[in-house]
């Protein structure tokens, strides 16, 4: 089993006090706290190896290179994708996300075509197709879920034909900790010629992934929900497509020959990472991913849905309550809001609690209007949680709703 107090020793930040109370760090969905190994990592690139790379042949800037280039390998492996050219670095998943609905955009869709996405995703994974499909007087088309938070994919034969260029679809959801079942949506969007983007900021963390095995044409996810540093994300897509679609950004690094007569652009994934690169961030994410590996994926598993179970068996016991999502499978997610009670007000009182929980539309206003709420508490879980840190978080919100009532 996990020694998790082993773990949490590696988090400096977990042995914080917040209003005098035990940091109680329930927010990881947002952004995970990193391991002291990361953070070590990203120190020595900037004491011992710091310089641009791709660009000099001085000994810091080829070392430089040479871990920058490690990472990228260190991804390519993780989440199994068969090629280190189809791992393409970004600033995040909202950039990956971005670059592929300019550069899929310009090439794929005309008037008349459609896009879809479901109900549940993040802002992240609706707005970028809605101002693509403005651009390319395109539809854009809406997959929904049913009120336990399952996706209804038996409606996607109404919703995907012949002019669907692309599905985009989440891989668990970071409100209702919903896992969709990808492998119908992926085979349903394939079967009518379309590609499949899937937002895997959630379910990278909490499982293993394979995206061959997926099928999926791009992957996309952040490196600080990861347990990594902000800044830096991945975009996986199958190498032809980076060949065939053009760059969302110019500039340099990206290219192979620029004159005024024209431009040629570089190999991928080069070509689609105009500028000074994260090359720090990029090695902290890598750091990331080898702190995570260390561990039986089945092991961690098993922690988090023991937790997730415990949350909610709590929390139900506190008159009002209603959690939302209730699939089983899912993401250790619990998002809920009581009766009598304003999840910005129970937020507020669980910080001078210590205890710091995400509340507010978490980035989803369509899940909110689909519940009919202004907003939801969120508690998310990660490996260095605990059953007590969960009884922390049910006394406190039933101290809240007392307190409000």
């Amino acid at each position: 089993m996990l020694d998790i107090e082993k773990i949490r020793g590696e988090f400096p930040i977990l042995r914080r006090e917040i209003h005098g109370r035990p940091l109680v760090y329930l927010d990881s969905g947002a952004s995970a706290q990193k391991p002291v190994q990361v953070l070590d990592a990203m120190e020595r690139m900037y004491r011992e190896t710091y310089a641009n790379v791709h660009r000099g042949v001085h000994t810091l800037s080829e070392q430089a290179t040479v871990k920058y280039e490690a990472a990228r390998e260190t991804v390519r492996a993780f989440i199994g994708a068969a090629d280190v050219s189809e791992i393409v670095f970004t600033s995040g998943a909202t950039a990956a996300v971005n670059l592929v609905a300019y550069s899929f955009g310009e090439f794929k869709v005309s008037a008349g075509d459609n896009v879809v996405v479901s109900e549940m995703e993040h802002h992240s994974n609706i707005v970028p197709w809605q101002m693509m499909c403005e651009r390319r007087g395109a539809q854009l088309r809406v997959l929904p879920f049913d009120d336990d938070g399952r996706m209804l994919t038996e409606r996607l034969p109404e919703l995907i034909d012949s002019r669907t260029r692309l599905v985009a679809v989440t891989q668990a959801s970071n409100v209702l900790g919903t896992r969709p079942d990808l492998r119908q949506i992926i085979d349903a969007a394939h079967a009518a010629g379309a590609a499949v983007l899937v937002d895997g900021c959630q379910g990278v963390v909490h499982g293993a992934v394979d995206v061959q095995a997926m099928g999926c044409d791009f992957y996309v996810f952040s490196g600080h929900k990861l347990y990594g540093p902000t800044g830096i994300g991945a975009l996986y897509a199958r190498r032809p497509w980076l060949d065939e679609l053009p760059p969302f950004m110019g500039g340099g690094d990206m290219v192979a020959t620029v004159s005024f007569a024209g431009t040629t652009y570089a190999a991928p994934p080069l070509k689609f990472e105009a500028g000074t690169p994260n090359f720090v961030g990029a090695v902290g994410m890598a750091e990331a991913v080898r702190w995570l590996q260390q561990f039986d994926p089945a092991e961690v598993a098993a922690h988090e849905d023991f937790l997730t179970r415990a949350v909610t068996e709590k929390l139900l016991e506190i008159d009002g309550l209603r959690i939302y999502g209730t699939q089983s499978g899912k993401c250790p997610i619990v998002s809920f809001t009581v009766s009598g009670a304003h999840p910005y007000d129970i937020g507020m009182i669980l910080d001078k609690m210590g205890v710091a929980v995400r509340t507010g539309r978490h980035c989803a206003d369509p899940v909110m209007e689909h519940y009919g709420v202004t907003g939801m508490c969120r508690a998310s879980l990660a490996v260095y949680n605990t059953v007590g840190e969960v009884e922390t978080l049910a006394a406190g919100v039933k101290r809240a709703v007392e307190m409000l009532r």
